[in-house]
């Protein structure tokens, strides 16, 4: 297990593997993984391929990188308990879906925080919203390719009181800066998920904020319409893109366990 990664043991027998966002790092889990362990879930989140060290390492990485550290963790962690489930937020959320497709008997249902194909939201500069809709084959040209770009100052969090609280947390390992060669590698996962969103066997639910100021409510109502699996969406009435830490991290708490336990019952 990675110095960064965490692990919370629980009582029912039942895992959820907790997914961070693209640059985070498994420390943006606790919150909701605190209120899931509380219910008593064992919960783990592992480190993504490439995250945690510096952008020079996260940008030799890519999204099947990433989705391939979700297999083996979820792979490790599947034969310590009966049942398993993912929950992720953003990258991290459809990273367990993507999981799910290629290994269908991996995880009972899947939870995806705050959806997203490409940076849309109220709150995101129109230049970073420029490049999310360049041409992939450009993030390898120079110019663009040493591009970064930072986090907006509500860092997808509404509540000032929880926002400082994070700002206050160890912050060791995570990027401030998106550079855009990972951003590439996001739109590229953005294209193979939609691609596949057919094909998911999977059950789902998935939450998103209506004032999501990184990304679109667009996103889920598109995978709500075009996924194949049995799901749910659920919206959020008082959170912005970080649901699982804002205002409604308990709710989103309260509906990933209960989803989870209807798709155990479901027929």
């Amino acid at each position: 297990m990675s110095d960064l990664s965490f692990r919370m043991e629980g009582t029912n027998g039942k895992g959820v593997l907790l997914i961070h966002g693209l640059t985070g790092v498994p420390a943006e889990m606790k919150w909701v993984g605190k209120a899931l362990n509380k219910k008593g879930y064992t919960v783990y989140a592992p480190l993504l391929a490439g995250h945690g060290v510096d952008e020079a390492t996260l940008i030799k990485t890519g999204w099947r990188d990433w989705l391939d550290s979700v297999l083996v963790a979820a792979n490790d962690f599947r034969p310590n308990v009966d049942a398993l489930f993912s929950a992720g937020i953003c990258v991290g959320g459809k990273l367990g879906m993507m999981a799910a497709k290629e290994q269908p008997d991996l995880f009972k249902a899947n939870a995806l925080y705050s959806a997203c194909f490409r940076y849309d939201g109220w709150n995101v500069p129109f230049h970073y919203k420029v490049l999310s809709y360049l041409p992939l084959w450009t993030a390898q040209i120079p110019f663009f390719k040493d591009i970064q770009f930072a986090e907006t100052p509500s860092i997808g969090i509404k509540d000032e009181r929880l926002r400082k609280a994070m700002q206050r947390l160890s912050t060791e390992g995570v990027l401030d800066d998106f550079p855009v060669p990972a951003l590439k590698e996001m739109l590229s996962l953005s294209k193979a998920f939609k691609k596949s969103l057919p094909q998911m066997s999977t059950p789902a639910v998935i939450m998103h904020a209506r004032e999501d100021d990184l990304s679109h409510p667009r996103h889920s109502i598109y995978i709500d319409k075009h996924m194949a699996a049995p799901h749910e969406l659920h919206w959020l009435e008082d959170s912005y893109h970080m649901i699982h830490v804002d205002r409604e991290h308990e709710k989103v708490a309260d509906l990933t366990a209960a989803y989870f336990e209807k798709s155990l019952h479901a027929t």
